[in-house]
């Protein structure tokens, strides 16, 4: 893998609020080569400027609530950030990942932002959560559905630990999305919606299955919370994936 381990900066909302430039100086130290933005609306020469000075790439940005008011600004701010990628984590009815009318309106959407991204140098994702995985229609994960009715260049984010909340076999998931999934969520934790999240590699998630089922992913740790010290399990999480040579 020769893309450098991400850290998603949501997972360290509220050090990166303080302190924007001592906690990518602390992920830098840390041995992560690569962020993924949250807030694109949040000065993104800023953080570009920040970023190259560390020597730290930006995978990715998402854009979520961003895009509603302004796509045109939303995505032209991805763009000064240096990334080619924009992903939507969130915004759609979770009704609309229980039927087959519902997918279509997710997909005709994501399908129109797709073209508006384009014009700015850039490709659209989505990013999961639990509810897209655990709706079946047809039988089928509603995620595996809406992946079908995505135009080519629409890529998906995958959280690996949401799909697996929402009852997926992440790694068969992962094989059957094949080249649709550009980025990978690395978390761990017991495997519930409610937990705070662990050390990737200290909880239930079968890590090295999901790394091998997606080889040339982007690799973004997150956390959405955490019950110890924040930092620490970010470092551990470096650690273990390093291990796997992931990192």
């Amino acid at each position: 893998m020769s893309r450098p381990l991400s850290v998603q900066l949501y997972s360290v909302r509220a050090s990166f609020a303080a302190d924007r430039a001592g906690t990518l100086e602390r992920l830098a130290a840390m041995g992560y080569g690569a962020v993924e933005a949250f807030d694109v609306d949040d000065d993104p020469a800023g953080l570009r400027r920040i970023a190259d000075g560390l020597g730290l790439a930006v995978s990715g940005a998402h854009v979520g609530q961003a895009l509603g008011a302004d796509p045109d600004a939303a995505l032209d701010a991805v763009a000064r950030l240096g990334t080619t990628l924009a992903v939507i984590p969130a915004g759609f009815p979770r009704e609309d990942f229980e039927t087959r009318d519902g997918l279509a309106r997710t997909a005709e959407r994501l399908n129109s932002l797709a073209g508006t991204a384009a014009r700015h140098g850039l490709r659209l994702g989505y990013h999961n959560h639990w509810w897209e995985l655990e709706p079946r229609v047809d039988g089928r994960h509603a995620l595996d559905v809406l992946a079908e009715s995505l135009a080519p260049d629409v890529f998906l984010e995958v959280d690996t630990y949401w799909a697996a909340v929402g009852g997926a076999d992440v790694p068969a998931l992962l094989g059957r999305l094949g080249d649709r999934v550009q980025a990978l969520h690395l978390k761990d934790g017991p495997g519930t919606k409610d937990d705070p999240n662990v050390a990737v590699g200290g909880g239930t998630m079968p890590v090295p299955e999901l790394l091998a089922a997606a080889p040339d992913a982007w690799r973004v740790v997150e956390f959405d919370a955490c019950a110890g010290d924040l930092f620490g399990e970010l470092a551990a999480s470096r650690a273990y994936l390093d291990a796997l040579g992931a990192a």
